[in-house]
């Protein structure tokens, strides 16, 4: 009996390709999943881009050679001249000059303290200026602040010059005035002084205010709800604030009782037409 050698049968994956013994085995293809939808895949630079890039820049620098030669091959364009007409003289004596009572940088530049309002008739020093001698310099300045420190930094960098101040009691009512000089050579402060100032008198509470007439941006203050501390009687106060030219100016009034419109506004037009 003839003996039949069995071959074992291999089970054949779905999608194979059947193939004849000793023949070799191909690797499959492998398989990649399709991008997401929406999504692309990066372009890779070729050689057309390259040429593309290369030839750009050749014609631009083409060009500019080009430019170059046209431009060498003209005519130089001629300068105007530079003598200006002569001009006419004006005859007759020069002006006189303006007297000191009319000039505003004689008056401002002269004896600061001059300016301010005098002391009324009957009228007390006040005691709190028995330091000085109608002078404040800068740290004496900047302790009038809440914080001097602070103040006495932001004095040099607006350029601090000299302060003039004035003050005087009657009854229960305290007035001080002050006036600021700038030096003003690298910019103009003033303004910015007068308009912080104006800032904070808004932040007071239950406060009115009135433009200074003739002052342009210069307003006045009444502040009707007082301080109070405990052993202290009431304090009342009322501001003003305005600048002319280098010159800024400040008004304070205190009074135990509360200070009118017509005394803050009196005072505030009375310095300013000092200056």
């Amino acid at each position: 009996m003839r003996d039949v050698l069995e071959v074992p049968q291999v089970a054949e994956e779905p999608g194979d390709a059947v193939r004849a013994e000793g023949e070799p085995v191909e690797p499959a293809a492998p398989v990649t999943e399709a991008p997401a939808a929406g999504s692309r895949s990066p372009r890779r630079r070729g050689r057309t881009a390259t040429l593309i890039a290369g030839a750009a820049v050749l014609g631009g620098v083409a060009g500019t050679c080009t430019g170059y030669l046209i431009q060498a091959d003209r005519e130089p364009t001629k300068l105007a001249s530079l003598s200006q007409p002569s001009l006419a003289q004006a005859k007759g004596p020069a002006p006189e000059p303006l007297p000191a009572s009319q000039d505003r940088r004689v008056k401002t530049d002269g004896d600061l303290r001059k300016l301010l309002l005098k002391k009324p008739a009957g009228a007390k020093a006040a005691d709190w200026l028995s330091d000085h001698d109608g002078w404040l310099d800068l740290a004496a300045y900047a302790e009038v602040y809440e914080k001097p420190a602070g103040a006495f930094s932001d004095l040099v960098a607006d350029q601090f010059r000299r302060a003039a101040v004035v003050g005087w009691e009657t009854g229960n009512r305290r007035v001080t005035i002050r006036l600021v000089q700038y030096r003003q050579e690298e910019s103009v402060v003033t303004a910015d002084v007068v308009s912080g100032d104006q800032y904070w008198a808004t932040e007071e509470p239950s406060t009115r205010s009135w433009a200074v007439p003739g002052t342009g941006s210069g307003m006045a203050y009444v502040h009707d709800r007082p301080d109070t501390e405990p052993g202290y009687l009431p304090d009342y106060q009322a501001e003003a604030h305005a600048s002319r030219g280098d010159i800024v100016m400040e008004v304070w009034v205190d009074d135990t009782k509360p200070v009118s419109k017509k005394t803050i506004m009196d005072l505030a037009e009375r310095q300013m037409e000092r200056l």
